[in-house]
């Protein structure tokens, strides 16, 4: 078991209850921002990546005193030099430091929590340090880091190959194309992610589903992008600016469809969005603007509000208050009261009021309706992130209409890892491969 620095019970610059939740990786990070501190401030320090990178080098010197200048004043006490005297000695146990990789940075805001992958001799730990607005440290957490991934069975790696690709100008992201073996042109798939500072691959724990979709697809004579979201890629850039689902999700699928439909091997008339999570809510956004695609897939995605999806999800949450979901109610019904002229307000429920402004009046059913391409819907049915009814109101809402297919799998997850019994945060820390039936069923969809 990794060490972690323990927490002091009543810190009120970074909350148990929050960080917890996003220690545990649930993907209810903008309610759970909103249950420790009310109401989030916009400030972030000026380089929060330069900062938790000097702690970093400290901690791995072994520079106790000096690291212990850096942390906030809540953490600077003798009960902290003795945990991190511990720390080092399990440190020292890994062996010889070999890599230390790129940060992310993620917007919780008071806090930018920055996470750096260090590869030891022995093991992978990612080491997570939130720097305050004062440019001041809590305490380090260490997680166990991404094991190497292994493909799963249905990727045939001999049958496609992959290249480096850059997509947009202003903001450039890295991704990765997969192009089938042999002579195109080929249908392809645009991935587009779920909420929070995903990477290209979609990491969440024990699990890389869009590498996995990518490698299935490929294999099965399906051109591939995923790329790096902007978020992580320039979560520092982007912190405490008044975002919207356009400057995060929207604009960056854009260019990415362009791309796509310049590249050789690509069918320009068979181009399908394939979205997960938030990716699949915003789908029909993207395609309404794009105009062009040949269809959308939409994977375990909320078909309500999002404000009213936050709302659902903690009345679900296990270890919530009924005073702390009646504070979730009371920030969703504030976002629904918001008007452009609210932007400049502070954060609501973890996100910029320009976001959820934004969001006013998008109907992603009535959009795909509106578009009439070919739509498929898959929902894992032991999803506690996105509730069956939101799969109901796709299936039922989209009944009506022409080339719609909707399927749910009794034992597959919010990320479509196969289990039993309740799934937890807990279960996505564990190893595990997008189910083959979600790759065959998309492949399916794309080539009928």
């Amino acid at each position: 078991m990794v060490l972690t620095m323990a927490m002091p019970p009543a810190v009120a610059e970074w909350s148990a209850p929050w960080y917890t939740l996003y220690h545990k990786g649930v993907k209810l990070s903008h309610i759970s921002c909103l249950l420790f501190s009310g109401v989030l401030l916009a400030q972030t320090a000026a380089d929060p990546a330069a900062i938790a990178r000097k702690a970093l080098d400290l901690l791995l010197g072994q520079k106790y005193a000096d690291l212990d200048q850096m942390f906030s004043p809540a953490y600077k006490t003798p009960a902290m030099q003795e945990g991190l005297s511990k720390l080092g000695v399990q440190i020292q146990s890994w062996g010889a430091v070999k890599n230390i990789g790129a940060p992310a940075v993620q917007n919780m805001g008071p806090v930018q929590v920055v996470t750096f992958p260090v590869e030891f001799a022995t093991r992978n730990i990612d080491v997570r340090i939130a720097v305050n607005a004062n440019g001041q440290i809590g305490a380090p957490m260490l997680m166990p880091g991404q094991e190497p991934w292994q493909p799963p069975s249905y990727v045939k790696a001999d049958s496609f190959h992959e290249r480096a690709v850059t997509i947009g100008d202003e903001w450039k992201l890295p991704g990765t194309l997969s192009v089938p073996n042999g002579p195109g042109p080929f249908p392809a798939v645009l991935l587009v992610h779920g909420s929070g500072p995903n990477d290209r691959d979609e990491t969440v724990g024990g699990t890389k589903i869009f590498r996995d979709l990518a490698g299935g697809l490929a294999s099965r004579g399906i051109v591939v992008l995923r790329y790096e979201k902007r978020t992580r890629q320039y979560g520092a850039k982007m912190a405490g600016t008044a975002y919207t689902p356009d400057d995060e999700v929207v604009q960056d699928a854009d260019n990415a469809l362009a791309l796509l439909r310049a590249q050789p091997e690509v069918d320009g008339k068979k181009i399908y969005i394939v979205g997960h999570d938030l990716g699949g809510y915003l789908a029909p956004r993207i395609a309404d603007e794009d105009g062009k695609v040949a269809g959308v897939a939409i994977l375990a995605a909320n078909e309500v509000p999002l404000e009213d999806l936050l709302v659902e999800q903690a009345q679900a949450a296990s270890g919530l208050t009924p005073v702390q979901v009646a504070a979730v109610k009371e920030e969703a019904a504030k976002v629904k009261k918001l008007e452009e002229v609210d932007e400049d307000a502070p954060t609501v429920m973890g996100l910029p009021v320009a976001y959820w402004v934004d969001l006013k009046g998008y109907d992603p059913m009535a959009t795909l309706k509106k578009l009439g391409i070919p739509v498929l819907v898959l929902q894992g049915e032991r999803d506690f992130q996105i509730p069956m009814k939101e799969f109901t109101a796709w299936k039922q809402g989209l009944a009506g209409s022409k080339n719609v297919t909707a399927q749910s799998f009794p034992s597959l997850n919010h990320f479509f890892v196969s289990g039993e019994g309740k799934s937890t945060e807990a279960e996505y820390r564990k190893p595990g491969h997008m189910a083959p039936e979600i790759v065959d069923a998309i492949a399916k969809f794309v080539k009928q």
